[in-house]
């Protein structure tokens, strides 16, 4: 089956990768990971994937405890990498070449964002990882998601969560919660659905890309999704916002 999204940004949390797990990743997690990416790799879908850093260190939690915000949050970049070359390791470990790119300068560990050599790993058929977020500080891992959607001509972001989508309500809280199949931009906003930030939002916006809220965790759900089966998560933005 044609794949209705030829390039996609997955934007993946932290959490995930540890599961259960004491330590900051589980190594079957991971494996799993690279072998759903691996997947799509296979199907001709070109392959972005941003990483959230909770699981080893989150900059507002840090904050919350009497951290420096602007060293919280730097601190939170690092752990994005950590995060992205765990999944790189991964990736390679099951044939599928990876690269990491960072919006820091460290050579010696990945190499520094490029757009344009970004896209050119992309057409070669490498799954590509930006880590360190956007690279500044009062950013979420969101935001930095969206903008490298943006750089490298995403036709859609993939947002993966616990859940099959966006509530009006936490369903696990709320019983009577309902969920949204299609939204726009601003009606997330004006909800106060809590999905992305703003910044995210208004990115995917101006730029039209379709935002996918998803359970990870849901069978086969990433290539059901690209491959254009509805109802397995909630639409915000694209067509419309």
């Amino acid at each position: 089956m044609q794949p209705k999204y030829k390039r996609i940004l997955l934007k993946l949390s932290g959490e995930v990768l540890k599961g259960t797990s004491s330590a900051c990743h589980d190594e079957t997690i991971l494996a799993d990971v690279a072998k759903r990416l691996s997947g799509l790799v296979a199907l001709g879908v070109e392959v972005g994937v941003v990483l959230g850093g909770g699981n080893i260190f989150r900059g507002l939690s840090g904050a919350a405890n009497g951290t420096d915000r602007v060293i919280g949050d730097t601190m939170g970049m690092l752990a994005t990498i950590i995060n992205a070359l765990a999944v790189q390791n991964a990736l390679e470990t099951v044939g599928t070449p990876a690269v990491t790119m960072t919006a820091q300068q460290m050579p010696q560990i990945a190499q520094p964002f490029n757009a344009r050599l970004a896209d050119t790993y992309l057409k070669e058929g490498k799954v590509v990882i930006f880590a360190g977020g956007t690279g500044n500080p009062f950013f979420s891992t969101d935001s930095g998601a969206a903008l490298r959607a943006a750089e490298i001509g995403a036709d859609a972001l993939l947002k993966a969560t616990k859940v099959d989508g966006v509530y009006s309500a936490d369903p696990k809280k709320d019983p009577t919660a309902t969920r949204y199949d299609k939204l726009s931009c601003e009606e997330a906003l004006a909800k106060r659905l809590n999905v992305m930030d703003a910044a995210a939002f208004a990115l995917c916006r101006d730029n039209n890309i379709p935002i996918v809220v998803f359970d990870f965790h849901a069978p086969d759900v990433m290539r059901r999704i690209i491959c254009g089966e509805e109802g397995l998560g909630t639409v915000v933005g694209g067509d419309n916002n």
